[in-house]
């Protein structure tokens, strides 16, 4: 198998910003190493320095973000010239939809025959209501009519999004992966234990308005099990201080851990719940975190990789969103039922074995690439 190289083109990536679309990156490029993939990813940083990075999952490489208009970073020439490098030592171009700025570097940075991949992330959601979408979609069909592929994650979203309809000759399904989790620290274990218990919900993710925290509060007042939020964000100190007000002291805001901590946290609870209301929510790697660990799920029906990943009484349970009573009533027959969460924790395991893991992904990627490429890989 030939090596070829792909460039990854994303607005934020780590070890600066946290989130599902930076894991979910990081995953793709670990799966096809094995399938002798050289990857690069290009993004933008408050603080690009160093502005090289060697990376277990491949080379960082990083410009300076000047400014931001909603949730969209820009660079400068600057970034122009080192994404403009990093594009001419690659085979392909691998754009993570949407970044406007993405859009407008293409051109400049992309040689005549070299192909473009989209991986298409979500629709615009918050921005289209906004106005901007329209002000925006110039470039969007600029991008996908440039793709010679585009990849969806679900099929779900593939039927959902109304902009995805005007490409299906271009359309492919490859779901995000993650690799097994290591065995949990036996030490944290205890720790995390003796202060939560072994009979709480865990929700992880960046607090943002699209993840139905509000929901999962107001459902909080009628669950009786102990509520976990691992993480942090712009929602944050108004969730606390919502919590705080409406005196639910069963409800438990851990903040950033690290790695070993939210293994531990995982490897715990009782379940997974993800509560997400809007469409911005594309997949939920927060559920593939779960299903690895064979906990049963929690998630909403939006049309999007969500309801994907978890199955309605095969892998979890499905509510319908911003519906704070249903989410509590499936809350509370997962807390009060011992064999049902264990065979949707299996079930949900089971699943992630099937689809999602960095064999099958890392594979339907390198198949992609080489027909892309028209089975000519230098």
């Amino acid at each position: 198998m030939k090596k070829l190289r792909v460039l990854h083109i994303y607005r934020t990536y780590f070890p600066e910003t946290q989130g599902g679309g930076q894991e979910a990156i990081r995953q793709l490029c670990l799966s096809t190493q094995a399938r002798n993939v050289e990857n690069t990813i290009f993004a933008l940083a408050r603080h690009p320095e160093p502005v090289r990075m060697d990376r277990p999952e491949g080379r960082l490489v990083r410009a300076r973000s000047w400014f931001e208009i909603s949730s969209c970073d820009f660079g400068s020439l600057d970034a122009l010239r080192r994404c403009r490098e990093a594009a001419d030592e690659s085979d392909i171009i691998q754009i993570h939809y949407p970044w406007p700025f993405a859009d407008m570097l293409l051109p400049f940075i992309c040689r005549r025959d070299q192909p473009v991949v989209v991986t298409y992330v979500s629709d615009i959601v918050r921005q289209n209501r906004l106005g901007l979408g329209q002000l925006y979609a110039p470039l969007r069909r600029y991008l996908l009519g440039r793709a010679k592929r585009i990849v969806a994650s679900s099929p779900n979203y593939i039927q959902s999004s109304p902009v995805l309809s005007e490409y299906q000759d271009k359309l492919t399904c490859i779901p995000h992966c993650l690799e097994d989790a290591p065995a949990p620290d036996v030490g944290l274990c205890e720790r995390w234990a003796a202060q939560l218990g072994r009979n709480f919900f865990l929700f992880v993710g960046v607090l943002r308005y699209y993840k139905g925290l509000d929901f999962l509060l107001q459902a909080a007042r009628k669950v009786n099990s102990p509520i976990v939020i691992l993480g942090d964000g712009p929602e944050g100190e108004r969730l606390r201080l919502v919590a705080k007000t409406s005196g639910l002291t069963n409800v438990h805001f851990l903040g950033v851990l690290g790695d070993a901590d939210r293994n531990a946290l995982y490897s715990l609870c009782r379940a997974v719940v993800f509560p997400s209301h809007l469409r911005s929510e594309a997949f939920g790697i927060t559920l593939l975190e779960g299903a690895r660990m064979a906990k049963p799920l929690i998630c909403c029906e939006i049309g999007t990789g969500t309801t994907w990943v978890n199955r309605h009484n095969e892998t979890g349970l499905v509510v319908p969103p911003a519906d704070a009573d249903t989410l509590a009533q499936a809350m509370n027959t997962q807390a009060d039922d011992d064999a049902l969460c264990a065979r949707l924790g299996q079930g949900a395991r089971a699943r992630w074995q099937q689809c999602f893991t960095p064999s099958v992904v890392g594979t339907a990627y390198r198949q992609l690439y080489d027909e892309v490429l028209g089975g000519l890989v230098a």
